[in-house]
């Protein structure tokens, strides 16, 4: 019996391990927790483009991004894609089906092509039952996502395109250690996240740096001049 156990573990060292050891939510608990925890999930993989589930879908699963990037948007009535949030390595989606059954809101999209972990609500609501510090980090996890969409609400709700683009700049430079930013998206899905479109981001772009507030890089890389300018766009 423990052998078959064993090989079996072995089979998921791999994938599911990284998906465990790499992601916020689970990477704080012992070997013994972890193991656990790998041997509730399964890996599948994504071609760049692949839909990995459409709005209307029943939601009973949590995907984790074990490499490669997802992007998360909605459709509006007018049939314009609507950006949401891009995932990047270690980051989760699917988390309303851990409380209660739904169906999906939204799309989620392979931007690359991009291995992804599944684990299912029952068995990851057993977890959370047993180990309840993973409760805590998917609300941290949540309450940050809240406070960004209502920081998001409130700037396009009051504000002109040049002063979401400068805050865009802003909170993305608090991501990273260097004065330099790289956009986590394309044109398209920025300006689909930000409100406005890819043109009027190039132009603000270039009215931002002749302000001397940002030098332009390349097409992602921004870099930051002056912060405080931005901030009073």
């Amino acid at each position: 019996m423990c052998t078959h156990c064993h090989t079996h573990h072995h089979h998921l060292t791999g994938i599911q391990k990284n998906c465990v050891s790499l992601v916020p939510i689970f990477n704080h608990l012992e070997n013994r927790q972890l193991n656990e925890v790998m041997n509730k999930m399964n890996s599948v993989s994504y071609k760049k483009g692949e839909t990995i589930y459409h709005a209307g879908d029943q939601s009973d699963t949590l995907y984790i991004v074990n490499n490669g990037k997802i992007k998360i948007y909605r459709l509006a009535e007018s049939g314009k894609e609507q950006f949401i949030r891009l995932l990047n390595q270690g980051e989760f989606t699917g988390e309303y089906a851990l409380f209660s059954e739904s169906i999906h809101e939204s799309y989620a999209e392979a931007v690359t092509d991009t291995n992804v972990c599944l684990m299912k609500r029952s068995d990851l609501q057993e977890l959370l039952i047993k180990y309840p510090t993973i409760s805590l980090k998917i609300l941290s996890v949540f309450s940050d996502r809240l406070e960004h969409s209502e920081k998001q609400t409130t700037l396009f709700a009051t504000e002109k395109a040049e002063t979401r683009i400068a805050f865009f700049l802003v909170q993305t430079l608090e991501d990273t250690p260097s004065s330099e930013v790289m956009f986590p998206m394309n044109k398209k899905d920025l300006a689909s996240y930000l409100g406005t479109t890819p043109e009027t981001i190039s132009r603000k772009l270039t009215h931002l740096e002749s302000r001397g507030y940002i030098k332009q890089k390349s097409n992602k890389r921004i870099e930051v001049l002056d912060i405080n300018g931005l901030l009073l766009v």
